[in-house]
C-alpha cells in the first residue's frame, strides 16, 4: 500500500522542487520491515546451528533446511489468493512458520538415521520413515491449520491486519505437508549419494599415494 502511495505521488508531482517525505506509520513500517527480515534470516541460520549442535553434522540440517523455500512458496500462494498483502503481521507468521515447517523434515531425516545406524539401506529407511512418520506429520499440521482458521476467516475489528499472518500459516503448512514427505527424502538420497562419491574418490586417492610412500 506504501509503495503504490508513493508511486502515485511521483507520477501526478512533476516538479522537481518540491520534496516530499514519508514519516508517521509508513516509516515505521518501513523500520519494522527491516527489522523483521533481519530476524527471518536469523530465525533462519539458529535453526540450522541448533540443528547442527543436535545431529553434529553439517549435512543433515541442511537437508532439513530444503523445507522452508517449499513453506514460503505455499505461504505467498495462500497470500495471494486470499488477496492480502505483505504487512508486519504476515512477516511475523513467515518467522514462526520457519519453526513450524522444520519440524516435519526433523522427523523424517531424525528417524531415517535411526534406521541407518540399525544397518537398514539408505532406500529402505527413507521409505519406511515416510510411513511410520507420515500420522504424527498429518495430525500436528492439520490441528495447527485447523486451529490457525478462525483467525483467518474473522471479520471483526481490526482482523483485516491479522488475518495475513493466519493465511501464511495454513498456506506454508499445506505446501509444506505436501511437498516435504516428497522432497525432503529426495534431497536427502542425492546428498548420501554425492557424500559416498566423494568418500571413495578420497579412499581411492589414499590408496594410490600409500605406494609411492612406500617406495620413498
Amino acid at each position: 500500500m506504501g509503495n503504490d502511495i508513493q508511486n502515485v505521488i511521483s507520477e501526478k508531482i512533476h516538479s522537481d522542487t518540491v520534496a516530499i517525505d514519508y514519516i508517521g506509520q509508513l516509516q515505521r513500517q518501513s523500520e519494522a520491515f527491516g527489522s523483521l527480515f533481519f530476524a527471518l534470516a536469523a530465525a533462519v541460520l539458529l535453526v540450522y546451528f541448533v540443528m547442527v549442535a543436535l545431529y553434529n553434522s553439517y549435512l543433515y540440517p541442511f537437508i532439513v533446511l530444503f523445507s522452508l523455500p517449499v513453506a514460503l512458496i505455499g505461504a505467498l500462494l495462500a497470500l495471494a489468493l486470499a488477496g492480502k498483502s505483505i504487512s508486519v503481521f504476515v512477516l511475523i507468521g513467515m518467522i514462526m512458520l520457519m519453526g513450524l515447517v522444520a519440524k516435519n523434515a526433523i522427523l523424517l531425516v531424525d528417524f531415517t538415521n535411526k534406521l541407518k545406524e540399525e544397518g537398514v539401506s539408505i532406500l529402505e529407511a527413507l521409505v519406511e520413515a515416510g510411513k511410520e512418520r507420515l500420522r504424527p506429520i498429518l495430525m500436528t499440521t492439520i490441528a495447527m491449520i485447523f486451529g490457525m482458521l478462525p483467525l483467518a476467516l474473522s471479520t471483526g475489528a481490526s482482523s483485516e491486519s491479522k488475518n495475513g499472518l493466519a493465511w501464511v500459516i495454513i498456506g506454508g503448512l499445506t505446501s509444506s505437508l505436501l511437498l516435504t514427505l516428497i522432497l525432503v527424502p529426495s534431497v536427502y538420497m542425492s546428498m548420501e549419494n554425492i557424500k559416498e562419491k566423494l568418500q571413495h574418490r578420497f579412499l581411492k586417492k589414499e590408496v594410490n599415494a600409500k605406494p609411492l610412500l612406500n617406495g620413498k
